[in-house]
């Protein structure tokens, strides 16, 4: 629900955990989340973020192919070369041409571990070495801002992390940041292809820093304050969320944010994925406008009863105006556990 714009060196171009906690915890918890007041945004934000180190997202089918034949897999993450840190694929190739074609000690991060592999390059066509892997250190994309904390210029968005489309993994965040946007155009949502929000943000400027990115939303600090308003409101309990009317907060159109009327047909409580609970958009003007829910507008707020219910985060491929959201408390646990 990310919409995704920037790829680097790939094929094709957007869950989180929820532990078992004691029922104590769980009660400090629910009073914690019911004291609490948030900004709800629904700002549609450029997303940038920088990986730790260069991703692996898939290895050539050629024969020789020193990544595969040195046990390099999909998903790892490569973050030195013959002692020298890699923090761009840039990086990796200034290393690799570096050796000559003389075998180099690749450093790489596997599922928090630290492994060490020894490869050696292959010449191009063009003369330069390589490993034979394609690889991400970068994406970028438009989603939506769901709360602001004016107390502390914490920000949440999106309500589930930005994953690699070909591994499936969480981005490995090294940096990131957040730029003001404008959406030019939308890509309604129809039955099996999710449409999705178009954002210019290419001459814009930082507005915040990105510092996690979790399976349950990215976080950060806002660094110009008058870049979001409104009005707080208390955070929901997952107990005062209930099936009915609600309203979303999103911007689909230009920098216009708006209020839109769904329906929270189902509350999902045993499911750990983030997906809380299910909406179906009902306000004429959305479906108009969108078909329901489209890729970019994840994170948008999610309001019921004056409380700050949660954000959207999902769409059913099966039905344009479905989709899933992610409960506020939910969210908040995954940005206070970074």
């Amino acid at each position: 629900m990310y919409e995704t714009q920037k790829k680097r060196r790939i094929r094709r171009p957007a869950a989180w955990l929820l532990a078992v906690l004691l029922t104590g915890v769980l009660c400090c918890q629910a009073v914690w989340a019911d004291q609490r007041t948030l900004i709800p945004v629904g700002k549609a934000v450029g997303i940038k973020l920088f990986a730790d180190g260069v991703l692996v997202v898939s290895t050539s089918e050629t024969d020789p192919c020193p990544a595969r034949d040195c046990g390099i897999r999909e998903g790892d993450l490569i973050v030195s070369c013959n002692g020298e840190k890699v923090t761009s694929t840039e990086d990796l190739q200034a290393l690799l041409q570096a050796t000559g074609g003389q075998p180099a000690a690749i450093g790489l991060r596997r599922e928090g571990k630290t492994l060490n592999v020894t490869a050696a390059p292959v010449q191009g066509e063009d003369g330069s070495w390589r490993l034979g892997a394609w690889t991400r250190d970068s994406m970028a994309g438009v989603g939506t801002l769901t709360f602001y904390d004016p107390d502390t210029g914490a920000y949440g968005a999106l309500g589930h992390g930005i994953t690699d489309t070909d591994t499936a993994q969480l981005m490995p965040l090294s940096s990131g940041s957040i730029m003001e946007t404008s959406v030019k155009a939308v890509k309604k949502g129809e039955k099996g292809e999710p449409g999705q929000l178009k954002g210019d943000f290419t001459a814009q400027h930082d507005v915040g820093t990105v510092s996690a990115n979790t399976t349950g939303g990215i976080f950060g600090t806002v660094a110009e304050g008058d870049f979001v308003s409104g009005t707080a409101l208390p955070v929901a309990q997952r107990s005062q969320v209930t099936t009915g009317p609600a309203t979303i907060l999103s911007t689909v159109s230009g920098d216009d944010t708006r209020a839109y009327q769904v329906e929270i047909v189902r509350l999902c409580p045993m499911n750990r994925d983030g997906r809380d609970l299910l909406l179906k958009v009902t306000d004429p003007q959305l479906l108009e406008t969108t078909g329901g829910i489209v890729q970019g507008m994840s994170g948008s707020p999610i309001i019921q009863n004056g409380r700050f219910v949660g954000a959207v985060t999902h769409v059913l491929l099966s039905d344009a105006t479905k989709g899933y959201g992610i409960s506020m408390e939910t969210m908040l646990n995954a940005g206070e556990n970074v």
